[in-house]
């Protein structure tokens, strides 16, 4: 009995890792996307993503139901990025001239300076920063982003109406400074 229990395990784990795998190599490109937006640069974004596979891998038996791998992993990949973005504000960074060539590697860097509202999430919070694109950059509804989020639906609103509030500010103080 021990060990037919220790063969269906056995294979029960060989299967999830597969299905860990196939799923994964699916959404990489997804989650770099969302990290890159979150946090505004591809270096960082790269990082973000490796980081979240890896602690993805590791709690992939946590994983109950392969149909919301999706949500499971972009709630892993949004805590890697906010821990991220939180750390920035404890680190002071010293600029470094990147050179051309850096610079122009960098899609998420050049997006976003292209993007009005994009240019303006550096007056978010992390948090609000978070629910600003996933509503909007990847068109989430709000119970949705409170799922990968572990909040209630009411913290997302008011997060995302505190953020649009923020920008709608910083949008207007840049509107008035272009016009002088």
């Amino acid at each position: 009995m021990y060990e037919a229990r220790l063969v269906a395990l056995t294979e029960r784990a060989e299967t999830l890792d597969t299905a860990f795998a196939r799923l994964s190599e699916r959404g990489l490109d997804r989650c770099y996307s969302l990290a890159g937006y979150l946090l505004g640069n591809a270096a960082d974004a790269e990082d973000a993503t490796q980081d979240a596979m890896a602690r993805a891998w590791q709690a992939r038996r946590s994983l109950r139901d392969p149909e919301a791998f999706e949500g499971w992993l972009d709630r892993i990949l949004v805590n890697t990025c906010m821990d991220r973005m939180r750390r920035r504000k404890l680190i002071r960074f010293v600029a470094v001239d990147e050179g051309e060539e850096i610079a122009d590697r960098d899609p998420f860097r050049d997006l976003l300076a292209q993007d009005e509202l994009g240019g303006a999430l550096d007056v978010l919070t992390p948090e609000q920063r978070v629910v600003v694109v996933l509503r909007f950059w990847r068109d989430l509804q709000v119970e949705e982003i409170a799922t990968r989020l572990g909040c209630p639906a009411g913290t997302v609103k008011s997060r995302l109406h505190s953020a649009i509030i923020a920008l709608r500010a910083r949008m207007d103080r840049d509107a008035r400074e272009v016009r002088r």
